[in-house]
């Protein structure tokens, strides 16, 4: 989502940091406070960790201050109630009182694959049950309702205090856990809900979440693949967007539709230019506590080695699926293309001066404050040693990287051959434990041999990059006989050819003997023994010290709590959350972006790309009705978003629904790490833009009927001119 052009870092905003700041001295940072400290957006502020309010602590005083805007604890449950998690990877709400549940189509996907029918085809044609007898049962599909919050964070704190080493703080958090959900299991009103213990500011508080879980959920309405997914990763994470990325399912109780008064009523005409308007919804994972250290260490090493980890796989599976045609391995190939944007755009924030410039702002400004509140000086220690064990980890990078087996990364058969080396070290050393790993060693089935190779030239060209040419691990796997290297594709292709881990009777007698592993001149054998060691010796020591760097970040995040509270969100953790926002433009490729996209543009994407893939569009969609092309179909707001949001609802202050929250722009990828809204923006279907596609293509007038209460073709759908 974000690409800055990169600037040269202004040294003075970075010295600023060490003059007296008059908020340094606040215990807990008002709303205009951090408004005011947020106005120079060149030096950062608090309010870089972004918008990610909890329920536990709803940001009233902040939406008064900011939009004159006073919601009540009513207001507040009302939206946490008709808002819901989507299985463990989306978003969703109730926006009927008939337990109609709305979310996006790529989070449904599966969901209609699971459904579909002898001779269907449910991503070519969409889906649309036209009675209640058929809509179709997703098995093993729920949806979560948050019904009870409650702060454990004095009993989690104070059994890790009692703890000694880190690992020993860790498991004492571990079994605080586990005590406190038994507690809670009886404890009156929490009985029979899904419990959940939640860490917030990486260990600075800890709350209790009750969900009640809802499993008869159905299948009611979702578009094609084409709408749904208009533009491929081609247009992901860009803006402006023309894709109806929604679909609908109904949540049953008792076999029949569930009745609710917690809902989002439609609101078709609810856009407006600077309209406040919030998110709610289960935004996954953010790292915007990670010290500059940690960030430097993502830039140099830790993002770059997964773009190309996935930039190689992807190829692989693209190559291919050219002739094996699979959904599942397209699907694994959309989810690779998705990563790689997302990780490129994340990249391109980390290596912006200026983003790290705000960055280092901030952190000398909260170090500034930990100081003024006289915290204990080894909490004040916490950045260096955050710092110090993040070079520690440099060190270890690339053999715990470049050296870690698994299938994906170096392919079956030399993974494999890593547990026959460590089979073999029990089997020396460990007799009794290498009896009971005995029936892991079954020779790989190798499905695709194309697949197997490119898997392993891929890690050959990635080790070779990472280690150096000279490195033994590397040596061994493109050496030829006269010194000379061979490629990663031809040293794979010989590796290959010339085990022997698929024949079944090798293994059994590689097996049988003490020392025989050790000694096999096998080429997949002795590179994993180069291999191996080295990667669990370093595997060990990075684990150790990552279990000290979580118990660092929370300490960061008690004392980030301890100088500003709860106006400063903690990142987000895949729970619920509300964010802020408003309907605006923004800048780009030296034009201005409009706040709504419509039908019109839809069509003239089609048309100007010939009616090709990824820009085709299903017969249905060939000759739309004239007024369907004046709808509106998606917009852009401030808000603050990751992934987990998708399938979030997008409201108003009346509590309406207006939209439907599915990505972000280019600019919002650097959201892993810092929050930028002057050019970030969240991309949401439209409410009118469902309902348009609904009546003019769908024909769903049952639905329709649900959502805004009319079937009739009039003003409902118009995009209102009120400013």
């Amino acid at each position: 989502m974000h690409r800055i052009s990169p600037r040269p870092v202004l040294m003075a905003s970075l010295l600023l940091a060490t003059l007296v700041n008059p908020i340094l001295a606040q215990t807990t940072l008002s709303p205009t406070i951090l408004a005011s400290n947020q106005a120079d957006s060149a030096k950062g502020g608090p309010l870089d960790l972004g918008k990610m309010w909890t329920f536990d602590n709803p940001p009233k005083e902040y939406f008064s201050q900011t939009y004159n805007f006073k919601p009540d604890d009513k207001w507040f449950d009302e939206a946490r109630l008709a808002s819901l998690r989507f299985a463990d990877y989306c978003s969703a709400s109730f926006v009927s009182a008939n337990g109609l549940v709305m979310t996006n189509h790529h989070c449904a996907r599966e969901s209609g694959t699971n459904v579909t029918r002898r001779g269907e085809d449910l991503n070519a044609t969409g889906f649309y049950a036209k009675t209640l007898a058929e809509e179709r049962k997703v098995d093993g599909l729920f949806v979560d309702q948050l019904v009870k919050i409650d702060d454990i964070t004095k009993q989690v704190q104070d059994a890790m205090n009692g703890a000694g080493s880190e690992q020993a703080q860790l498991q004492a958090r571990e079994q605080a856990f586990t005590t406190i959900k038994q507690e809670y299991n009886s404890k009156p009103g929490w009985q029979g809900l899904e419990l959940q213990t939640i860490t917030f500011y990486n260990g600075g508080r800890y709350s209790i979440y009750g969900f009640k879980r809802y499993t008869d959920v159905r299948l009611v309405f979702m578009p094609e693949l084409q709408l749904g997914f208009f533009g491929g990763d081609y247009d992901n994470f860009t803006y402006p967007r023309y894709a109806l990325d929604c679909s609908f399912f109904r949540v049953y109780d008792n076999g029949k539709p569930l009745q609710t008064t917690h809902f989002f009523k439609f609101n078709p005409n609810g856009i407006h230019d600077g309209e406040p308007i919030f998110v709610i919804g289960n935004p996954g994972h953010t790292e915007r506590l990670k010290t500059v250290a940690e960030l430097e260490f993502d830039r140099d090493l830790q993002v770059p080695s997964t773009i190309q980890l996935l930039q190689n796989r992807s190829a692989i599976l693209q190559a291919y699926n050219a002739t094996a045609k699979s959904d599942s391995i397209l699907n694994e190939i959309f989810s690779y293309e998705n990563s790689l944007k997302a990780y490129s755009g994340q990249l391109a924030g980390l290596r912006d001066p200026e983003l790290l410039a705000r960055k280092a702002y901030f952190e000398q400004q909260f170090q500034m404050a930990a100081k003024a509140k006289n915290l204990p000086a080894d909490q004040l220690k916490t950045w260096d040693e955050l710092a110090a064990n993040t070079a520690q980890l440099r060190s270890l990078f690339r053999d715990a990287n470049y050296l870690a087996p698994s299938e994906r990364i170096m392919g079956e058969l030399l993974t494999f051959a890593n547990v026959l080396t460590q089979f073999g070290e029990l089997l020396t050393s460990r007799p009794q434990d290498a009896e009971s790993a005995r029936s892991l060693l079954v020779s790989p089935e190798i499905t695709s041999l194309q697949l197997e190779e490119g898997y392993l030239a891929a890690h050959l060209a990635e080790a070779q990059t990472g280690l150096g040419n000279n490195d033994p691990y590397v040596r061994a796997a493109l050496g030829n006989p006269d010194g000379t290297l061979r490629t990663p594709k031809e040293a794979a292709a010989y590796l290959i050819k010339t085990t022997k881990l698929r024949d079944p009777a090798f293994i059994k007698e590689l097996a049988t003997r003490p020392g025989a592993i050790a000694a096999s001149d096998d080429p997949m054998l002795v590179l994993a023994r180069i291999g191996f060691p080295r990667y669990v010796t370093a595997a060990r020591q990075a684990r150790q010290i990552s279990q000290r760097q979580e118990v660092l970040r929370g300490q960061l995040g008690r004392m980030l709590y301890n100088v500003y509270g709860p106006a400063v969100p903690p990142d987000a953790t895949f729970s619920l959350r509300i964010n802020d926002g408003v309907v605006k433009s923004y800048d780009y490729n030296g034009t201005k972006a409009p706040i709504i996209t419509t039908f019109a543009g839809l069509y003239d994407r089609n048309y100007s790309f010939a009616n090709k893939a990824p820009w085709n569009l299903p017969a249905r969609w060939k000759n739309p009705p004239l007024e369907l092309l004046k709808q509106p179909m998606c917009f852009i707001s401030t808000n603050d978003i990751i992934g987990g949001n998708s399938g979030s609802p997008m409201i108003n202050k009346n509590r309406e629904a207006v939209g439907l929250a599915f990505d972000g722009n280019m600019e919002s990828l650097p959201g892993e790490f810092i929050f930028v809204p002057e050019s970030n923006r969240t991309i949401s279907v439209h409410t009118g833009g469902i309902i348009a596609a609904m009546r003019y293509m769908y024909k769903a007038d049952r639905l329709i009927n649900e959502l805004i209460g009319t079937t009739s073709a009039g003003a409902a759908t118009k995009v209102s001119s009120k400013k």
